[in-house]
């Protein structure tokens, strides 16, 4: 296991403290949905990607596989780590211990990415992901590239006895969500994020669809975190 790009998979932005700033970006297209949660710790960048809807995945286009997005000015991130989040789990295939850094990949100043997205995480290539983009080199299974479905996010409401073959056993599978730690400028403000677009399936021709940034939340703590998802 490569230290380099292996960190705790739990992390949660309650726990970051009083000086971390969030920004969730999330939507729906039909029966797919998901959000990407940014978070800014110091010079650490945290997103946590999930596929938040309640339907049942029963085809390869219903995985989500990939979160582009846009920034305000030239912005790069360093991959760190990518990891199970809390409450999520993979299927038909090996976890890592929670470690998937060699199954998915990050690239910055992209081009042909959807609707002129400048950065991608993705555990599929789309022909814009390589080997040498991966987070890590802990391969878990398949080829050492990021391609195909492999370790692509279903469903939270998935029943993984119903669908097709690669959906049902066929390949890695991740209930739920993933994290991933980047490093950053220190002070980087994530409200320069503007747009994310959520991929599915392995073409740039299967579904997906765009996400503008609602804004910036400030953590005051936990409390006030709360009551504020509350009310929204």
């Amino acid at each position: 296991m490569s230290i380099r790009t292996w960190i705790p998979a739990v992390f949660s932005i309650a726990a970051l403290g009083a000086n971390s700033h969030a920004i969730v970006l999330s939507g729906s297209s039909g029966h797919r949905a998901a959000s990407a949660e940014f978070t800014v710790s110091g010079s650490r960048l945290y997103v946590a990607l999930t596929n938040t809807s309640t339907e049942d995945v029963v085809r390869p286009e219903d995985v989500l596989t990939a979160v582009f997005f846009r920034t305000t000015g030239d912005k790069h991130f360093n991959p760190f780590a990518a990891s199970l989040c809390r409450d999520s789990q993979v299927f038909f295939g090996p976890d890592g211990d929670g470690n998937v850094s060699g199954e998915w990949a990050f690239r910055d100043g992209l081009s042909g990415a959807p609707v002129g997205m400048t950065h991608g995480i993705s555990s599929s290539g789309f022909g814009l992901f390589g080997p040498h983009d991966l987070f890590g080199d802990d391969n878990l299974q398949g080829p050492l590239s990021p391609d195909g479905l492999n370790y692509g996010i279903t469903s939270a409401g998935d029943d993984l006895t119903t669908g097709n073959t690669p959906v049902t056993g066929g390949v890695p599978l991740i209930k739920n969500s993933v994290c991933f730690t980047f490093t950053c400028a220190e002070g980087f403000d994530p409200n320069s994020i503007t747009h994310a677009y959520f991929q599915y399936g392995t073409s740039l021709d299967e579904p997906g669809f765009e996400a503008p940034a609602p804004g910036a939340l400030t953590l005051l703590g936990l409390g006030g975190a709360l009551a504020r998802r509350r009310r929204r």
